[in-house]
């Protein structure tokens, strides 16, 4: 299911947004994007490296085993035909479809525990059937 998607953006709980922004804009050098709350009432960061891999950051309890997560792109829309496909195989399902900012994510653990997500834009259909 995975083995033509891109690797889309790799997420992180940071305890301190404000540091985290400071860290990877002035030691890091990356291009920070300070992005509105999505009605959570947090703020949260963005910053794409130059292939295009996002680094996305939210404030939440952060320790260690809980982040970063890897997020695979879901370019052709149909998030919830492949996460019932992903049950249907016998997958842990985490975080089943539910509202991102701009799109949709859903997660699965891998055998160990790991988190493996799945992000999709709300411009693409959630269904393809």
């Amino acid at each position: 299911m995975f083995g033509k998607s891109q690797l889309g953006a790799v997420c992180y709980y940071v305890s301190d947004i404000a540091r985290t922004e400071k860290f990877y804009r002035d030691v890091l050098g990356l291009d920070v994007e300070r992005m509105e709350d999505d009605g959570d009432g947090h703020a949260w960061l963005m910053a794409r490296t130059v292939n295009e891999i996002e680094l996305i950051f939210f404030q939440q309890d952060s320790r260690p085993g809980n982040s970063p997560i890897i997020v695979f792109s879901i370019d052709d829309g149909g998030i919830d035909d492949i996460v019932s496909g992903l049950a249907e195989k016998s997958a842990t399902i985490v975080t089943p479809v539910s509202h991102a900012p701009g799109g949709w994510s859903a997660e699965i653990a891998d055998p160990d525990g790991h988190t493996v997500s799945m992000y999709q834009s709300e411009e693409k259909p959630r269904s393809l059937k």
